[in-house]
């Protein structure tokens, strides 16, 4: 099968597309033909991890010279191992692979029992595929707040990946929103729901005296401390940085929220398995809106290559 492999850490060029054999699902666990993953952000800290990381993470997750990076897909149940009783050959899926990467490639084993459901019915697999890490990570740490109706909630990043899906969470919640974004994305961050949105190139929110009972960083570039004097007296800040969980659950839980037509994938490009290192180039200059997809399986319409396909 193809698959994109990391060379080296470091730059993206340390990315090559090789040949690797095809896995065999063992009992408990599902193959899936790939049919589109993602490059996110923290693809590219792993692509670039320096000592001592990179040996934590080439002991505990595999992630060491020539590992397949990659943490979100879509795609197709190819075959399934014996005991497996929730899927079957044929339907198709989304999921999250954790901290052991491997989604860039052509075929991939998951345990049925893992990060793993059925795909959005209403979702191509390339909007699915951008579901399971963005919207998970702004689902549980908005759960671990309790958003409640009402709430006045700010998300800095509001068109980033997390903030494009903690936005439209925390909309369907109740909760006010204010988008903090650059001017380039500001009619998108409306487009999700935001009441109100702040250009933070234009402006520091801090300094407009308005205080919530939320603070959402979902690009991880504020501090606790910078928001404090916005924050109301039992108000709370959220971080990107936090760790989060990974339930099935919450992949069932998005996917109904999906096809009810309450919150959806922001794509930003589009690009063939092929182009991978262009791929996280682009990704490394920290600008892209919503979602960056990799089409392992051609995609039919390239028109919509390089276009928004939310």
């Amino acid at each position: 099968m193809k698959a994109i492999v990391c060379t080296r850490y470091g730059t993206a060029q340390g990315l090559q597309l090789t040949e690797l054999d095809r896995p065999s699902p063992r009992d408990d666990q599902v193959l899936i033909r790939i049919h589109a993953t993602t490059v996110t952000s923290g693809d590219v800290v792993l692509r670039q991890l320096k000592l001592p990381l990179r040996l934590v993470f080439s002991l505990f997750f595999g992630l060491g010279k020539n590992a397949v990076l990659g943490h979100e897909l879509a795609g197709e149940v190819e075959a399934v191992g014996a005991k497996v009783e929730r899927f079957g050959a044929g339907d198709p899926v989304f999921a999250s692979t954790g901290n052991r990467g491997g989604a860039y490639a052509e075929y991939i084993c998951l345990p049925e029992d893992g990060m793993l459901a059925r795909k959005p019915e209403n979702m191509s697999y390339a909007q699915a595929a951008a579901v399971p890490d963005g919207a998970n990570t702004a689902l549980h740490l908005l759960r671990s707040r309790g958003v409640e109706r009402g709430d006045e909630v700010l998300i800095y990043g509001a068109s980033g990946s997390v903030g494009t899906y903690a936005l439209q969470l925390a909309c369907y919640y109740g909760a006010h929103v204010t988008g903090v974004c650059s001017t380039a994305n500001l009619e998108l961050v409306r487009s999700l729901g935001a009441e109100q949105v702040i250009d933070y190139t234009q402006e520091d929110f801090t300094r407009r005296g308005r205080t919530y009972d939320l603070i959402f960083d979902a690009v991880g570039k504020i501090t606790a401390s910078h928001c404090k004097g916005s924050l109301k007296e039992d108000g709370a800040y959220l971080s990107v940085k936090s760790p989060t969980r990974e339930k099935s659950e919450n992949l069932v839980f998005l996917k109904e929220l999906i096809e009810a037509g309450k919150i959806r994938a922001v794509i930003d490009r589009c690009y063939p398995l092929e182009e991978m290192a262009a791929a996280h180039s682009y990704v490394e200059k920290g600008h892209k809106r919503g979602n960056v997809v990799i089409n392992v399986v051609p995609d039919r319409d390239p028109t919509l290559r390089y276009q928004d396909q939310g």
